[in-house]
């Protein structure tokens, strides 16, 4: 293959092309082979990690086709739950997959994920937490937010009780995306 993005150019680092290329084959055999989500999921593709390599395909290029994909497998999977099971299940189970966000986000401030252990590296406690309000809010039918607003998101990188365990939210964020790309 080898052409399915652009590639950096000089120095610049972009993501492996051998590795992207084999997943998206491997995506690709899956979507029209229907393979079921317990094979190969929407969560595999958010999830999916690349070596940054010279001469690689360009990072926003990959990431903006990953965004894509799982899109299309969740659309995918949704018509195949919606033509078993019909609608109102599908919204009863995006509903009760919503259900557990709640939890976390009815922690205080400052409490809502761990903190990394010793001098370790986090997320700013601060950023994260609006960015809970936001998605609180939202549930609320208060405020506007997107899976795209999710997984944009950056946070600054701060150390001890003003941070939380990185891991920990971004397995958070990525069930959240799930959540809202479920009922988009």
């Amino acid at each position: 293959m080898g052409d399915l993005f652009p590639v950096t150019k000089g120095m610049a680092r972009g993501y492996d092309q051998n590795q992207v290329d084999m997943f998206f084959a491997q995506s690709r055999e899956a979507y029209e082979g229907g393979m079921p989500a317990e094979t190969f999921s929407s969560e595999q593709i958010r999830t999916a990690a690349f070596d940054l390599v010279r001469g690689g395909y360009t990072v926003p290029q990959v990431d903006s086709a990953l965004n894509r994909l799982e899109m299309a497998f969740i659309q995918r999977d949704r018509s195949a739950f919606v033509a078993e099971h019909g609608e109102n299940a599908w919204f009863d189970k995006v509903a009760e997959d919503a259900t557990t966000l709640y939890p976390r986000l009815l922690r205080p401030a400052g409490e809502r994920f761990r903190h990394p252990e010793g001098n370790a590296q986090g997320y700013s406690v601060v950023e994260v937490d609006a960015l809970l309000d936001r998605l609180s809010a939202f549930f609320d039918d208060r405020d506007q937010i997107t899976e795209r607003d999710l997984r944009l998101a950056t946070f600054k990188v701060t150390r001890g009780e003003k941070a939380y365990n990185e891991a920990q939210v971004d397995a958070y964020l990525g069930r959240a995306i799930q959540v809202l790309m479920a009922v988009s």
